[in-house]
């Protein structure tokens, strides 16, 4: 990572968990077609960036055994009330954590773009390659180029909730580099407001590439604009593919 300060520290993580819950819910029903034949077999499925475990819900409610991993631990803690029924929750930080053998890798929240630079992003895809089983399922969503250049002119993004509010303000100092500078509130007990800030740098790709750059080592994926019927956002796009046998 660029910055020193861990990501999603427990304020920004409660208010993702309660606020954005909508993209995991989006992509659930394609991911889960994806994996049908994973849960068949009751192969393992391995999480990345979990967060708070909304997906992760899903995958446990559809029967599938899963180990979900994330770099927060104030995500951590939120995952293990979400989605207590996973096999296990778990810290892991790419590109250098091992991964376990496992018979699919899924993610959405465009984790590996948190990488800090397109060598950790490319070393943690050959990482994953290398874990999957032959056969195994690979379904990571990623932020383009065209991510940043579709938000160019949009400064910034407030939401509010019940004890809650979020205000975002985006800059992209390089085509290849989109900032998010966040400020947080929560409501306490007394009623007064807590406020905590946090800057997120996440490295943009020319996704076209990654299919030849991971097939020498054995994944073959395609680039989707989604993962079944859901809609994502301008620039982020689904990475879906298998192990070859």
């Amino acid at each position: 990572m660029a910055t020193s300060e861990p990501y999603y520290r427990h304020d920004l993580a409660l208010v993702h968990h309660l606020g954005y819950g909508f993209h995991a819910d989006a992509c659930a029903p394609g991911i889960l077609a994806l994996l049908e034949p994973v849960r068949e077999q009751r192969g393992l499925v391995l999480e990345l960036g979990c967060g708070s475990g909304l997906l992760t819900r899903h995958l446990v409610e559809a029967g599938h055994r899963v180990l979900a991993t994330d770099a927060s631990e104030a995500m951590l803690e939120l995952a293990r009330e979400t989605a207590a029924g996973a096999e296990e929750i778990r810290a892991l930080v790419l590109p250098d954590d091992p991964l376990p053998a496992c018979a699919a890798i899924v993610s959405v929240g465009h984790v590996l773009n948190y990488l800090s630079d397109e060598a950790a992003v490319e070393r943690a895809l050959l990482v994953c390659a290398r874990a999957l089983r032959p056969g195994g399922v690979f379904a990571i969503d990623l932020c383009d180029l065209r991510y940043g250049a579709a938000r160019r002119d949009d400064t910034s993004q407030g939401r509010v909730g019940e004890g809650w509010a979020i205000i975002a303000r985006f800059s992209l100092p390089r085509p290849n580099l989109f900032v998010r500078e966040m400020t947080t509130f929560l409501r306490e007990a007394d009623g007064t407001w807590r406020r905590d800030d946090e800057r997120h740098e996440n490295v943009l790709l020319d996704t076209e590439r990654l299919p030849q750059l991971v097939a020498p080592h054995g994944l073959d994926v395609r680039i989707a604009e989604s993962f079944g019927g859901e809609e994502l956002p301008e620039g982020l796009v689904a990475i879906v593919g298998t192990r070859r046998a």
